[in-house]
């Protein structure tokens, strides 16, 4: 299928890239942002409106206890669009660490293969002498060769 096939489904290729991603939820939020700045001038609004209705028999407490559970709803829509937001915010950068990820996985494998075969093989510090060598270290040293710890007692020392 071409990207510009008509029955790819929706945002397929907004999906398919980061920045993309990121573009398009920072419209989104856009959008609910001024969104927002509108419930909250409608919330303020609401609020005056409702708590300056007196109804005759009131007491001065009664309208504000009758606009008290509608602003309640209107302050939940304003809480719950700023969460959306901010997991608008939350899923573009966690859609760019997927995508760094992703990007950084074939070189941590090869990494870790490398270590693993490192831990296999391990090199030697330094190359093993011939055991002529070895025997001339020894007696230039004045110890003698390894001895197990039972034979510690039998020891020369220099």
């Amino acid at each position: 299928m071409s990207s510009n096939d008509p029955t790819d489904p929706p945002l397929r290729d907004v999906a398919q890239s980061p920045e993309a991603t990121a573009r398009y939820l920072a419209d989104v939020q856009r959008v609910l942002l001024d969104i927002g700045k509108s419930l909250e001038t409608l919330a303020i609004e609401t609020r005056l409106h409702l708590r300056d209705t007196h109804v005759e028999g009131d007491r001065w407490y009664h309208a504000r206890m009758r606009a008290m559970p509608v602003e309640k709803a209107l302050g939940n829509v304003l809480k719950n669009l700023n969460n959306l937001t901010a997991g608008l915010e939350k899923s573009a950068y966690k859609r760019n660490a997927f995508a760094d990820e992703v990007k950084n996985l074939p070189r941590k494998r090869r990494e870790k293969e490398l270590e693993r075969q490192r831990k296999k093989n391990p090199k030697p510090l330094q190359a093993a002498p011939n055991p002529q060598q070895q025997g001339a270290q020894d007696q230039d040293s004045g110890y003698g060769g390894p001895t197990s710890i039972y034979d510690l007692g039998n020891r020369e020392s220099a």
